[in-house]
Order: C-alpha cells, then sequence, then structure tokens
C-alpha cells in the first residue's frame, strides 16, 4: 500500500485510509471496526452475468406454474406465487398486497433486470446508456428484495397445512428455490466496488492527510472520496454537491440522522402495540374459527409439538422487532451522551441490527400463503387480520429507521474522526 493509494472512508466508523490492495477474491477490512470496505471480485464480470440470466429464466417459470395446491375433504385449491397478493388486495388489504408484491416479485425482477443491463454491456466492452442511475436504483433495492425470506413463510406455512390437509408442491416452488440459490450467488460474485470503478472516475490517488479535512467526503453509495465545497462537506441545505461518479448528493453524515432515527423508532412502537393486540389471521374450519395474534399462533404452534417453526417465528416476529427497537434506543442514547465506550461493540451491533429486520417479514408472507391456499367456502378458509397491516409497518418502518441511522456518528461523538 503506498502513498498514492487510492483514498476510501469506512462507511461505518468514518475512518479515512488508503485503500489497500487485495488479490482477486479477499475483502478489505477496516481495521478500526472490522467492517467490510470492498472485495474484488475473482470472477470478473462474466460470472454473475450469466447467473442472473439463468435467475431471470427461472423468475418466469417460478411466477407462471404451479406454485404449492392444497387439498381437503376432496376439494382443490391451487396457487401461484402471485396468489397471495391478489387475495390480500381482494379482502380489502391493499396495503399488504402492494407489499408483498414489491419485495417478492417486482424488486427482484428489476434486481436481476437492471443488472444484465449494466453487467452484460460492461463485460463486452461499453457501457449502456443511464448505467449510473440504474446501478444506483439497485443498490438502494437491495435491502427490499426478500425472496429467501419469503422460503421462509412458505417453510412455515407448509408445516402449519400439512397435518390437516394433502399439499402438492408445484414446479413453481422447485424453481423458486433454485433462483434463490442463483441470485444469492451472483450476488455473492459481484463486487459493487469493482462496478463503480467500470462506471465512472476512480478515486483520486493522494498522499494521506495527516489529519481529517472536512472537505474530503466519501459518497455513501459509490465509496468515492471527494473534495467539497465547505457548504456539502456539513451537510448544508444549499449548496450541496454530487458525487462525480454516480450523481447521488454528497452529505458528511447523513442528514438529520438522529432526529429521523428516534422519529421512526417511536413511531415503530407506537404500532408494535395494536401489531400484537389484534389478530393477524383467522383460520375457520366448518364454519366456526377463532382469531390468532401473532403471540397466540406461537403458543398453538408449541402446543402441536412444532416448536422448531414455534421458536423460529417467535424470534423472526416478536424478538428481532423489540430488539431492534432497544438496540437503536441504545445506539441513538450512546450518540447523545458522546460515550467513548466500546465503539467496536456498538458498530457491530448496528450492522446486526441492519441486517436481521428483513426476516421479521416471515409472518406476513405466511399469512399471504395460507389465505392464497385455504379458501374452501365453508370447509376451511383463513382470513388476514387488521394486526397485520400493523406489523408489517413495524417491520418495514424498523428497517428504514436503521438505514437512516449513521453509526459514523458514534465515533464522531467519541473524538474519534477529529470532530
Amino acid at each position: 500500500m503506498s502513498s498514492g493509494a487510492p483514498l476510501i472512508e469506512c462507511h461505518e466508523c468514518g475512518l479515512l485510509l488508503l485503500a489497500p490492495d487485495i488479490r482477486p477474491g479477499n475483502t478489505a477490512k477496516c481495521p478500526r471496526c472490522n467492517g467490510t470496505l470492498f472485495g474484488k471480485n475473482a470472477h470478473g464480470l462474466e460470472l454473475p452475468v450469466s447467473l442472473n440470466f439463468a435467475a431471470l429464466f427461472l423468475f418466469v417459470i417460478a411466477n407462471t406454474f404451479p406454485f404449492i395446491t392444497f387439498e381437503m375433504e376432496g376439494l382443490e385449491q391451487p396457487s401461484i406465487l402471485i396468489s397471495g397478493v391478489i387475495e390480500f388486495y381482494g379482502k380489502g388489504l391493499w396495503q399488504l398486497a402492494g407489499l408483498v408484491l414489491i419485495v417478492t416479485i417486482l424488486i427482484p425482477l428489476i434486481k436481476i433486470v437492471g443488472t444484465l443491463y449494466v453487467l452484460g454491456p460492461l463485460h463486452l466492452g461499453f457501457r449502456p446508456p443511464f448505467a449510473i442511475r440504474v446501478f444506483r436504483f439497485i443498490e438502494v433495492l437491495r435491502p427490499w428484495a426478500m425472496m429467501e425470506v419469503y422460503l421462509l413463510g412458505v417453510i412455515v406455512a407448509y408445516v402449519k397445512l400439512k397435518d390437516m390437509a394433502t399439499l402438492e408442491l408445484g414446479v413453481g416452488v422447485f424453481a423458486f428455490v433454485v433462483l434463490i440459490m442463483l441470485v444469492t450467488w451472483a450476488d455473492s460474485t459481484l463486487e459493487s466496488h469493482t462496478v463503480w470503478e467500470h462506471l465512472g472516475p476512480r478515486a483520486p490517488k493522494s498522499p494521506f492527510p495527516r489529519t481529517r479535512d472536512n472537505s474530503l467526503i466519501a459518497c455513501h453509495t459509490c465509496q468515492l472520496v471527494v473534495h467539497t465545497a465547505p457548504a456539502a462537506s456539513h451537510g448544508a441545505s444549499h449548496g450541496t454537491s454530487t458525487c462525480p461518479r454516480c450523481g447521488d448528493v454528497l452529505h458528511r453524515r447523513k442528514s438529520n440522522s438522529i432526529a429521523r432515527t428516534w422519529a421512526l423508532v417511536a413511531t415503530a412502537a407506537i404500532l408494535y402495540v395494536p401489531a400484537n393486540v389484534f389478530p393477524v389471521m383467522t383460520v375457520i374450519m366448518f364454519g366456526s374459527g377463532e382469531a390468532d395474534t401473532i403471540i397466540s399462533g406461537v403458543k398453538v404452534l408449541f402446543e402441536v409439538g412444532m416448536w422448531p417453526v414455534a421458536l423460529l417465528v417467535f424470534f423472526a416476529s416478536i424478538t428481532v422487532p423489540v430488539l431492534k427497537l432497544c438496540g437503536l434506543c441504545y445506539l441513538l442514547i450512546s450518540v447523545q451522551r458522546g460515550s467513548r465506550k466500546r465503539l467496536k461493540d456498538r458498530t457491530l451491533m448496528y450492522r446486526i441490527i441492519e441486517s436481521v429486520g428483513r426476516w421479521s417479514m416471515i409472518d406476513i408472507f405466511m399469512i399471504s400463503i395460507l389465505i392464497a391456499l385455504v379458501r374452501l367456502g365453508s370447509i376451511a378458509t383463513i382470513e388476514p387480520g387488521i394486526g397485520a397491516i400493523s406489523f408489517a409497518a413495524v417491520v418495514v418502518t424498523t428497517m428504514i429507521a436503521s438505514m437512516t441511522f449513521d453509526p459514523r456518528l458514534m465515533w464522531d461523538a467519541a473524538g474519534e474522526n477529529g470532530e
């Protein structure tokens, strides 16, 4: 690593350092907080392009072929992947219909097609029109693609129904499983840092500054370190600069991070009450049924001996939201108090909070599958409850809250970044 190496900033602790020269297939880590800086792809662009082409083919199969067929008392109810969305909308829960449609079908499709649009031409040696805008949009959407979470919802729904009826897995399910494997593989072979270097100017090579220069700002989207005007470096609303590589607005730190995160945490805490008080679904068998809240649903699973599924639902739907809210409150208070203690541990806590929140959507996906399958009139029907809307809002709000919180503020408050 020479003095003329490109500058890079850790987006988790704000450490400005010289970008290390790493071998293909390796990942550069921040020496202070152990956060991931960037990786170097050992396969180039050919492998992710090929994997996304295969994923697009399987995406069509997964969304058009039969998914699961429910059979009870001689009656059959087939379903496809979008059936749960249609049922949510038909029952007046358009909020849940839109959410499930967006995170399980639309965003994964946009992500696959957008990646092919950008990487395919780059692999052939030219840059397509609007490639930078498209790839930036893909990076923003990445956390909201939830096919793997939906698959866990499928597993939970299957376990709940297998003892009350006959379930037949269709071609769509198997295509969906392989699709998730291919997309995961493609994501692991695609290094955003490498793509950005193909799309725009690389980070400037300059001597490493002895003190932190507030005019140096790292773009949170593409990691390019640039010199900016003083107004932009302080996050002012007027005179802000844009990244010369990706075009995103540059700020020294995320704008109003503390206030916005507190507002979102408070909103999620308020929504968590009706999410657990009101029923999320009602199972009606031969004309009678009982409404289930999240907690009562877990209790029923324990009582019938399905404790592995009960533990999964309890952890994802009850434990994770509570821990996320408590964890974010702790991080916010630590910043406002200027705490210098356990900075590395608090950064790791934030990393975990940011990554696990999406898995709480299991319950919503499970309900969408159940209402799509169990539609046999007076024999058996499952109706979604109003509590499901509140719970989905809790999950989405806590995810946004973790995105608005800037972990670099913890290091700033402790005086580790020359603040």
